[in-house]
């Protein structure tokens, strides 16, 4: 059996047609489960970067935990409220981007496209270095190998996407349900304590209360709420992914986005009274979500299975980034700005390409930080609070075209909050780290530019979107390079002789005594077997193969240069894969020279050695 393709076939993970069923889509739920995994995971580290830096204030700033996460709360309501809006304006996805490239110019939405961009690939990063440490906390034995887990579990979170975002959202609904309810269960339980059940998680640990405290002040303040500001990253991605929702997608996806702002203001809030109620202290080495859950259930069986969730939850909380990321990368290549592979989507609804480039990417940032969620967090939640900014103030305009001022209003507020955190958070973490984002955002939007221009370039000579000339029939000559007398010759010269109005077989001879035998063999078998196409001889002085044929290519287009020249190459498909390195290779070498040094057309004839 034999394949005919040409170069320009898209042969390299062939697409299988979309399924655009339902069961391949989103629920409320499932969509909550799917999307909402990041922020969800957040309130492990939220609450606890609050009290971090409000612990150089002494116990007097611990005393404004609450006042501060209430500030982020009403942010978060906002937010809720304005990404509803974006959902129902913007039902195609892209959230920000979307947004921006309606209201705000092209610029402005590569902007806000980077900025995602920048975050979705930092939030994989993040949430698995997270679960992992809270892995190598409760078995210290493992931190040596933290790098390994952290990319063993890159490798899993992906091979279930791989399978549809439908599997993923079934695969971690339940880890979901038991993180969410055992922190509800423990924060209903802790606000009937008077006192901390147990501190047997913290004895013995040093306080990181400041010796030295400082005065509570409005910078302190400022970054305290910027730290905290790390619980909100997520808040976004469902309306980034509407597409993935079942119809009516927009409504599902509204639904799913004020069920997560829900639950997470409530367990943001819960929290922080807990650790008021409780006059908790950072400790070293154990989290301010294990010293609460110690302090409300005890240190028995409850605590474990928190801090479990907790590790399980922070580990997937990845999955955000792969049910967002892909969807916005389609609407970008579908406007040109990333390459088309892109907006590819295989069986089950799977943006493949997407999926598999953000895998590698978060994979050597592991590599980079050896695994250390540390040296990641600086840079987080920068590049989000930008597109918060951005998609708000879009939206200020949509409604004022419409001349709906109250959402505009809405709107409006949400712009100058998200605007005033976005700075605030970048200048407290630039100089731990956030410098570097500052510099990669601009050079990832040059990068999105650069590839809209070779699109630009290629649409110009290809003439995309002009009515091109009638087809007309050109004189063709078809060359096959042989090297002997074979079954796959045959079939090559079968499919040339189909192909063209002239046919010529060509043969490379170098000036060793060796190849000249086996060339003037050839010469002498192919006169006995008069296929009816002639053989030409091209003398090469080096040891090359590929150059001959493109300068013998060079030749008749100059001497006939309204014939069409085809290079059709035979190849032998094997049986198993492990059996192509057995392969001399000579098919590709002949392609690659013909590609690169002339205009002619390369056909590459398989011929599959198992077929029967």
């Amino acid at each position: 059996m034999t394949t005919l393709t040409t170069e320009n076939d898209a042969v390299p993970g062939a697409e299988e047609p979309p399924d655009s069923g339902a069961r391949h889509r989103l629920t409320a739920v499932t969509g909550l489960a799917a999307l909402s995994l990041d922020a969800m995971a957040s309130v492990a580290y939220g609450p606890e970067a609050i009290v971090l830096v409000l612990a150089a204030a002494g116990g007097y700033g611990l005393g404004f935990t609450l006042p501060v996460t209430l500030a982020i709360a009403g942010l978060l309501a906002v937010l809720v409220a304005s990404y509803r809006q974006v959902i129902a304006a913007f039902p195609d996805g892209g959230g920000s981007y979307a947004v921006a490239k309606a209201h705000l110019g092209r610029r402005t939405s590569l902007v806000a496209a980077g900025s995602l961009v920048l975050d979705y690939v930092l939030n994989v990063a993040v949430a698995v270095t997270a679960g992992v440490a809270a892995l190598t906390s409760a078995f210290p034995g493992l931190y040596g190998d933290r790098l390994v887990i952290c990319l063993g579990v890159l490798v899993l979170i992906t091979a279930v996407n791989l399978r549809g975002i439908v599997d993923s959202a079934r695969a971690f609904i339940v880890p979901t349900a038991v993180f969410v309810g055992a922190i509800l269960v423990m924060i209903a339980v802790g606000l009937f304590r008077d006192a901390p059940v147990s501190t047997a998680a913290s004895d013995g640990h040093a306080s990181v209360l400041a010796d030295n405290a400082t005065t509570v002040g409005a910078l302190l303040l400022l970054k305290a709420f910027a730290s905290g500001c790390s619980a909100l990253t997520g808040v976004e991605a469902i309306a980034n992914a509407v597409p993935s929702f079942r119809a009516p997608a927009a409504r599902r996806a509204m639904r799913a986005e004020v069920a997560l702002g829900a639950l997470l203001g409530v367990m943001l809030i819960g929290l922080s009274v807990l650790i008021s109620r409780f006059g908790l202290q950072p400790v070293e080495g154990v989290t301010v979500l294990a010293q609460l859950a110690d302090a409300s259930l005890g240190h028995n069986w409850a605590f474990y299975v928190i801090q479990f969730a907790t590790m399980v939850l922070l580990a997937l909380s990845a999955n955000t980034s792969f049910g967002g990321l892909p969807v916005l990368l389609k609407l970008l290549a579908r406007d040109n700005y990333v390459p088309h592979v892109f907006g590819l989507k295989a069986d089950r609804q799977v943006h493949r390409h997407g999926v598999v480039w953000l895998a590698v990417v978060s994979a050597a940032l592991l590599v980079f930080s050896g695994g250390d969620t540390n040296s990641l967090v600086p840079l987080f939640a920068i590049g989000v609070f930008v597109g918060f900014t951005i998609a708000q103030t879009g939206m200020v305009l949509h409604w004022r075209a419409t001349r709906q001022w109250g959402r505009a209003l809405l709107n409006g507020l949400g712009a100058v909050l998200t605007g005033v955190s976005a700075i605030v958070v970048t200048a407290a973490k630039f100089h731990d780290g956030a410098w570097l984002i500052v510099i990669a955002l601009p050079l990832l939007v040059l990068a999105f530019e650069t590839v809209h221009r070779a699109y630009g370039r290629i649409g110009e000579r290809l003439g995309v979107g002009r009515v091109p000339e009638p087809p007309h029939r050109e004189r063709s000559l078809v060359l096959v390079p042989v090297s002997s007398l074979t079954r796959l010759t045959s079939e090559a010269l079968t499919a040339a002789v189909s192909l063209g109005d002239e046919v010529r077989a060509v043969t490379v001879c170098h000036p060793d005594p060796e190849d000249r035998v086996q060339t003037e063999a050839l010469e002498r078998d192919w006169a006995l077997w008069n296929p009816g196409v002639p053989l030409v001889r091209l003398p090469s002085e080096r040891r090359s193969l590929g150059r001959p044929v493109s300068s013998y290519v060079r030749e008749l287009r100059a001497a006939a240069p309204g014939t069409r020249v085809t290079v059709l190459i035979p190849e032998a498909e094997p049986e198993h894969l492990w059996q192509r390195l057995l392969q001399n290779q000579r098919g590709a070498v002949v392609a690659h020279a013909v590609r690169r040094d002339t205009d002619a057309v390369i056909c590459r004839l398989r011929f599959r050695l198992g077929a029967r």
